[in-house]
């Protein structure tokens, strides 16, 4: 039964009984006890895994655009195409979408 809009928080966990995000359930009970967070409850711990797999594929997708973004400005700028480019992520496209997140990532000072 897929979930909808209308399901009670009920409908949701009884269908978490039998799910299996694509984070394991023991990478995300030891990231949410080193968070200080710990259930005994795997429903509870799924959640968790779909919140931070939700997270993650949102985050990549911005990315993505960011990357398309500077790359038609590159190639509009050159007159180039590259269709042949393999796509690769770099942090000079990573870090502006993790500011938007609100999180901000500085470059240790050797890399200056």
């Amino acid at each position: 039964m897929p979930i909808t809009e209308t399901a009670s928080i009920s409908d949701v966990l009884r269908e978490l009984q039998d799910y299996s995000p694509t984070i394991p359930d023991a990478i995300t009970s030891a990231v949410c006890a080193e968070a200080g967070f710990q259930t005994s409850d795997p429903r509870i711990i799924r959640l968790v895994a779909i919140a931070s797999q939700k997270f993650i594929s949102d985050l990549a997708n911005d990315v993505f655009k960011h990357y398309r973004k500077r790359l038609s400005s590159k190639q509009s700028k050159s007159g180039t195409s590259s269709k042949d480019r393999k796509i690769t992520l770099s942090m000079e496209d990573l870090t502006p979408v993790l500011k938007d997140y609100g999180i901000v990532v500085r470059n240790p000072p050797y890399f200056l």
